[in-house]
C-alpha cells in the first residue's frame, strides 16, 4: 500500500513548488505511519503538507507528474520550452547547492526552465525556453550547454544521468571523462566496427550539439493555412512541434478518463497514434523526407483512420489538436482534385438532409430495398452499415407548428421576416417574473435524425421555467449550421461559407448575453472551437462560441433552482468524445446524480465518430474502438438500466451494434417530467409545487 505526501497549487500545501514523495508498506497503517512520519521529519524545511491516501486522489496527483514531460513544454505565457538539457544528475546530497547554481545560470543566459523530476535520485529533467529557430537563440543553446556541462561536472555529477548521451551531449563527454579515456573509446569503437557504419557521429567523433537540430529544415515564415491556430499565433508548424514524443497517445490501457487514441489502440501501429501522425506532419513541414508537401500520400494515409475524436486536444499534456490538423491537411491535399465518395455524401449531410426531408417516407422506404446497396456504393458507404432513418417531421417544422397562431405557443417577427428574427415560446402569465430566455440550437442531427430529442428538450427546459426560442433567419433558416461535417472532410472554404451565415444570424440574438443551447455535442464543440477558428478575423465568431452551453449547463446556469424529476435507475452509454475534449461533463454528471441516473458512462471512444464509421474501410477499426469499453458496458447492463449518449453518432453505434436503444438525457428527463405531470406531482420546484402550477421562473 502506499501513502502519498504531495503538494496542489490549489489549496493544498502551500508553497511555489510542490514534492511528491510515495510511501510504501506491508499495510496501508504501515504506509500512513511512515508518511506522517516524514512530514514531522520535514516539518522545518517546508511550508505544509499533505497525506493524501484515496486512491482516486493518488491517481490524479500522479498524473500531474506523468504529465509534466508535456505540460513543461510550454511556458506560463505560451511560448515554447524544450527538452535541450533533459536528465543531467548531481549526488543527491548536492542537488540542493546544484539547483541554486543551475537557476543562476539560466538567469545569466537570459532563459527559464521548470525542472519536474526526478529529485529523489538527484537526476533533474527539464524543460528550457531555448530559441532553435534562429542562429542567435541556437547559439544561446550551445554556450549555456557547455556551461552547464562545467557546472554538472563540478558538482561530482554526469552529463546522463537516465538516458544516452547520443548527440545531445556526446561532444560534451571529454568534460566528464577527460580527453584520454574519450580516446580509448574511439579506439575501442575502431577496433569492433572500422568501417565506422554503427550509429556514427554519436559519441566517437560526434556531431556538434547545435548540428543536425530537429527544426533546422522547418519554413522559417508561416505557413499558409485556414484555421487560426489562436495558441500557436496561427502558425501551423509551431502547433505541430507541439507534440515532443511523449507518447501518452500510445496507452494500449483503456481509461474512463481519457479518449486518445482510439485508432491507435486499434491498430497498434505507431503511424496511428497522435504522435505518429504529429511527426509525419513535421516531415512534411520539413520536406526531406516527405517531398510532396500537402499533396503526400503518406501523410493522407496516416491521418485515414484519424477518428477526430478531440481526445487528444484534452487528453494530450501539449494540447495536439489532430482533429483540427487533419482538416486542415484535407483541405489542401484535396484543393482542386476529385475527393473521396464520402466527402460528397457525407461531408455535405446538411444540404442532402434538407434536400431529402419532403421526401422522408419514399426513402426511408428506398432504405429498405436493395437499392440503398447501390446507393451506399456511390456514397462511399461501408456496406455493413445501415442507413438511418429520416425523421418525417423535422424538428424546426414540428416547432414551427406549435409556434403557429392555433399551436400551444406563439411567434413573432416570423411573417414576411428576411432577415434574423426569434421564434420564441410561451412567456408566461401577465404579471408573472421575466423568464430566462435562451436560444436552441437546431443542429442538422436534431433537425433531420432525432427530433424527439429537440421536442425533449423543448419540454424539460420549459419545465424548468425557461423560455425557449429558436433562431430563425426568414426563409434561409434551415441553412443555418455549426460547418461540422464540412470542417471533419476538410471542406473548409465551404465551412467557412455555412459559418459566415450562421454568424450573422445569431450574432445579433446573442449580443444581450442569451445563451446558445445545444443539444448535439459534436455541433457544440464545432461551434466554440471550430467556428472562432475558421472566422479567426470575425470577433462576432468568438462571442458565438462564448455563448455556447450544452443541455446541463444550460439548466445548472439558468434554471438553479429547478429540481429534476427522479429517475432512480442506473445508467451506461457513452460520453461524446467531443464532449469530453471541449465542453466537459461535470454539469452531465450532476444532473444525471440529482435525478438519481446512477453509474459512469464509458471513457474511450464509441467509433462511429460521425462520418467515420459510415466510411467505406473503416467498418473494422469503427467497431473495435467501440467493443474497448461501449459496447462491453451496454451488453453486461443489468434489466432495466437506461442507455444514455447525448451525441447521435453515439446512439447509432449503439443501436447498430447491439439493438439497444440510447437515448439523449433530455429524453430521460423529458419522459419523467411527463410521467410526473399526469400524476399531478409536475417537476419538482422550490417549496413542492409542480411545473404547471408555478409560475414562470426568471
Amino acid at each position: 500500500m502506499a501513502a502519498d505526501l504531495v503538494g496542489d497549487a490549489r489549496g493544498l500545501p502551500k508553497g511555489g513548488a510542490w514534492l511528491f514523495v510515495e510511501m510504501g508498506g506491508g499495510t496501508p497503517a504501515e504506509a500512513l505511519a511512515r508518511a506522517e512520519e516524514l512530514c514531522r521529519g520535514a516539518g522545518a524545511a517546508t511550508t505544509d503538507h499533505m497525506v493524501v491516501t484515496d486512491p482516486a486522489r493518488q491517481r490524479a496527483l500522479w498524473r500531474v507528474r506523468e504529465d509534466a514531460a508535456g505540460t513543461a513544454t510550454r511556458m506560463p505565457d505560451g511560448s515554447e520550452a524544450w527538452p535541450g538539457w533533459e536528465d543531467c544528475a548531481v549526488p543527491p546530497e548536492r542537488l540542493g547547492a546544484y539547483l541554486r547554481d543551475f537557476r543562476a545560470l539560466l538567469a545569466q543566459h537570459g532563459l527559464r526552465g521548470t525542472p519536474y523530476g526526478h529529485f529523489g535520485d538527484g537526476c533533474i529533467h527539464v524543460r528550457i525556453d531555448f530559441d532553435l529557430l534562429s542562429e542567435p537563440g541556437i547559439r544561446r543553446f550551445r554556450e549555456f550547454s557547455c556551461d552547464l556541462g562545467d557546472l554538472v561536472v563540478a558538482h561530482g555529477g554526469s552529463l546522463s544521468g537516465e538516458h544516452g548521451d547520443g548527440q545531445a551531449r556526446a561532444e560534451l563527454l571529454p568534460k566528464m571523462y577527460g580527453g584520454e579515456l574519450v580516446g580509448l573509446f574511439e579506439r575501442f569503437k575502431d577496433l569492433w566496427d572500422p568501417a565506422g557504419g554503427l550509429n556514427p557521429g554519436m559519441l566517437v567523433r560526434p556531431d556538434r550539439m547545435d548540428e543536425n537540430l530537429r527544426f533546422a529544415p522547418l519554413p522559417r515564415k508561416p505557413v499558409d493555412v485556414e484555421f487560426g491556430y489562436p495558441h500557436d499565433s496561427g502558425d501551423f508548424s509551431a502547433a505541430v512541434r507541439r507534440c515532443v514524443g511523449v507518447a501518452k497517445c500510445r496507452n494500449s490501457a483503456p481509461s474512463a478518463s481519457a479518449v486518445m487514441c482510439p485508432s491507435y489502440r486499434a491498430t497498434g501501429e505507431e503511424r496511428h497514434s497522435t504522435r505518429g501522425r504529429a511527426r509525419l506532419l513535421h516531415e512534411m513541414l520539413a520536406g526531406e523526407v516527405i517531398t510532396d508537401g500537402w499533396r503526400s500520400e503518406e501523410v493522407r494515409d496516416a491521418l485515414d483512420l484519424c477518428l477526430s475524436c478531440k481526445g487528444c486536444r484534452s487528453d494530450c499534456p501539449v494540447g495536439v489538436d489532430m482533429a483540427t490538423y487533419k482538416a486542415e491537411f484535407l483541405h489542401h491535399h484535396y484543393a482542386g482534385r476529385l475527393r473521396p465518395a464520402s466527402h460528397y455524401s457525407m461531408g455535405r449531410l446538411p444540404r442532402w438532409l434538407r434536400a431529402a426531408a419532403p421526401v422522408a417516407p419514399l426513402l426511408n422506404a428506398l432504405a429498405r430495398t436493395p437499392l440503398a446497396g447501390a446507393g451506399k456504393r456511390l456514397g462511399g458507404i461501408a456496406p455493413q452499415r445501415a442507413i438511418p432513418e429520416l425523421a418525417t417531421e423535422p424538428f424546426v417544422r414540428w416547432w414551427s407548428k406549435r409556434m403557429a397562431p392555433e399551436g400551444p405557443g406563439r411567434s413573432e417577427g416570423l411573417a414576411g421576416s428576411t432577415g434574423p428574427v426569434v421564434a420564441t415560446g410561451s412567456a408566461g402569465s401577465a404579471g408573472a417574473p421575466e423568464r430566462s430566455a435562451l436560444l436552441l440550437w437546431p443542429d442538422t442531427f436534431t433537425n433531420y435524425l432525432a427530433p424527439e430529442v429537440g421536442r425533449a428538450a423543448v419540454r424539460v427546459l420549459e419545465a424548468a421555467g425557461l423560455d425557449v426560442r429558436l433562431p430563425e433567419a426568414g426563409r434561409r433558416r434551415a441553412s443555418l449550421c455549426c460547418g461540422l461535417t464540412y470542417v471533419s472532410t476538410g471542406q473548409l472554404d465551404q465551412a467557412r461559407a455555412v459559418m459566415r451565415r450562421t454568424v450573422d444570424a445569431l450574432d445579433p440574438l446573442l449580443a444581450d448575453g442569451t445563451p446558445l443551447t445545444v443539444l448535439e455535442p459534436s455541433c457544440a464543440a464545432a461551434l466554440r472551437t471550430d467556428l472562432p477558428e475558421l472566422l479567426s478575423d470575425d470577433p462576432r465568431a468568438a462571442r458565438v462560441a462564448a455563448s455556447v452551453r450544452t443541455f446541463a449547463q444550460t439548466l445548472e446556469e439558468q434554471a438553479p433552482a429547478w429540481q429534476p424529476p427522479r429517475v432512480d435507475r442506473p445508467a451506461v452509454g457513452q460520453t461524446h468524445c467531443h464532449q469530453h475534449a471541449v465542453l466537459g461533463e461535470a454539469a452531465e454528471q450532476r444532473l444525471r446524480a440529482r435525478a438519481g441516473l446512477d453509474g459512469g458512462l464509458s471513457g474511450g471512444c464509441c467509433g462511429l465518430a460521425g462520418n467515420f464509421g459510415f466510411e467505406r474501410g473503416h467498418y473494422d477499426v469503427s467497431v473495435a474502438c467501440a467493443e474497448e469499453q461501449l459496447l462491453p458496458s451496454v451488453r453486461d447492463a443489468a434489466p432495466g438500466t437506461e442507455v444514455l449518449a447525448d451525441g447521435f453518432s453515439c446512439r447509432t453505434q449503439i443501436d447498430q451494434l447491439t439493438g439497444r436503444r440510447a437515448r439523449h438525457l433530455a429524453e430521460v428527463l423529458a419522459e419523467a417530467v411527463a410521467a410526473e405531470a399526469a400524476g399531478g406531482t409536475g417537476g419538482s420546484l422550490p417549496g413542492g409545487r409542480s411545473a404547471e402550477e408555478t409560475p414562470p421562473q426568471p
